[in-house]
């Protein structure tokens, strides 16, 4: 297994939060357990736990570069995904953030569209880019 199973499982458990209206625990219960083995259920678990713990911020992120798009007006798929790869760019640093948008864009085409990976790779990359500027004004 891989990490990129581990961010499936953990977008396929935000969806059930997202969409379902799942508890987060029962959701990680539910369908966060199965064959990933101990490393990449850890990674899956902090990945959807963060998340959740950080939604208000990612969410106003996405909002913020989503321009022309309400929140409520994504695509669920691609809502979760933004928020799963966003919580990853910002808190866990040890993962490169070019990883991390080409991980969420694979997630885009697999569960959406091409057109869907396009947007993703778009946001995503903007914030990237705005993040590093900023870091090299500080």
């Amino acid at each position: 297994m891989s990490r990129r199973a581990a961010r499936t499982k953990a977008l396929q458990v935000l969806f059930a939060i997202d969409l379902g209206r799942m508890d987060p625990h029962q959701a990680l219960i539910d369908i966060g357990t199965g064959d990933l083995p101990d490393q990449e259920r850890d990674f899956m678990r902090q990945l959807v736990l963060g998340t959740v713990a950080a939604l208000a911020e990612l969410d106003a992120i996405i909002s913020k570069y989503a321009v022309g798009w309400r929140l409520e007006r994504l695509a669920a798929v691609d809502r979760n995904i933004l928020r799963l790869a966003l919580y990853e760019m910002l808190y866990c640093p040890d993962i490169p953030s070019n990883i991390t948008i080409n991980e969420a864009i694979e997630l885009a085409k697999n569960f959406n569209n091409e057109e869907a990976g396009k947007f993703i790779n778009g946001l995503l990359d903007n914030v990237r880019r705005d993040r590093e500027n900023r870091q090299r004004r500080d």
